[in-house]
């Protein structure tokens, strides 16, 4: 396993932190702050991935995305936006970046009704609470129906999936979290291994994958070990978000690496079982003591408990 984290575009504290716990690989997010191209284009991204390689670290995933939500909600625009996404795709595989993680969630993104949920010691978590949002308004898209995005997400991966085999870029697709549905009126389809599985078999291809969110498809019910040995069978486990909760899609908590309900330990013996060799990396951390939560599930002191947890794991899983 690649044991990755999620790095700014700009050198970091956090850079020179996670080198010197072992890792080794960087998941990047689009180059903003790059003023006069567009975050997408060659360039930013060949200046992102070197700034990365001058640190020792060596960039396998671009985890987000161009303007999406025309192509997710089928409006008008969605095939410019498609295009634009298209070429997103030609520019990583120039530059050597192998793994889009991309989602297929419709309007916002990860959703929470709380990031100042009290978890261990007094650490901060964010929590989803659905009986809160069942008497919220509608967003500006109206209902969006599940019909609706199976429909789009079909139209999207026809025009998609060619350009990324062309471009040798795999395309990890993510789980909708939380995993419930509808949020707002609108619908969230991707709740679950068996409805991952349902994606990217509209348009099959070896470079049409998922990206394994541990904690949103335990959220979801899955048995963790089962859905890692199924996608890899298949090689289509591309990307893997190492993290816990504890609860149900009705209503749930983020918890720290150690603290939720699923076996991590199994978990990291049952990728190395299947000969996993791709990237992991933490997700959604606590934010702990003397931090501000400024950036809710990525403060540091958090992400590097996690790295720290993930290697011992490691180690315990490769011997045996």
């Amino acid at each position: 396993m690649q044991l990755a984290e999620f790095f700014s575009s700009q050198p970091s504290r956090l850079w020179q932190l996670a080198k010197q716990m072992n890792v080794n690989y960087a998941v990047g997010g689009l180059p903003w702050e790059e003023t006069n191209e567009k975050p997408w284009d060659l360039m930013p991204l060949v200046r992102m991935k070197q700034r990365y390689a001058d640190h020792g670290l060596e960039l396998l995933v671009i985890e987000s995305m161009p303007p999406s939500n025309r192509i997710k909600l089928g409006t008008a625009g969605r095939d410019e936006e498609i295009e634009q996404f298209q070429q997103f795709l030609v520019n990583m595989g120039a530059a050597g970046i192998p793994v889009l993680c991309y989602n297929f969630m419709a309007q916002f993104n990860w959703f929470r009704t709380s990031t100042t949920t009290m978890s261990r010691g007094g650490a901060l978590v964010s929590s989803y609470d659905h009986s809160l949002m069942k008497n919220a308004p509608l967003t500006e898209a109206g209902v969006v129906s599940e019909e609706q995005l199976w429909e789009n997400l079909h139209y999207f991966m026809e025009r998609i999936v060619p350009v990324a085999e062309e471009a040798k870029v795999k395309l990890a697709l993510h789980p909708d979290d939380p995993p419930i549905t509808p949020i707002r009126g609108v619908s969230r389809i991707l709740r679950s291994a068996a409805a991952l599985q349902r994606a990217i078999d509209l348009v099959p291809s070896p470079y049409n994958g998922i990206t394994l969110c541990q904690g949103t498809l335990a959220t979801a019910g899955d048995d963790i070990p089962r859905v890692i040995r199924d996608f890899a069978k298949q090689d289509k486990l591309f990307f893997v978000h190492f993290r816990d909760v504890k609860g149900t899609p009705e209503k749930f908590e983020e918890t720290f690496h150690d603290d939720g309900k699923t076996n991590m330990l199994e978990a990291m013996r049952t990728y190395y079982e299947v000969g996993y060799r791709g990237p992991a990396r933490p997700d959604h951390v606590p934010t702990m003591a003397g931090e501000d939560n400024g950036n809710p599930g990525y403060e540091l002191l958090g992400r590097l408990y996690g790295i720290g947890y993930i290697n011992g794991l490691m180690e315990a899983a490769s011997a045996g």
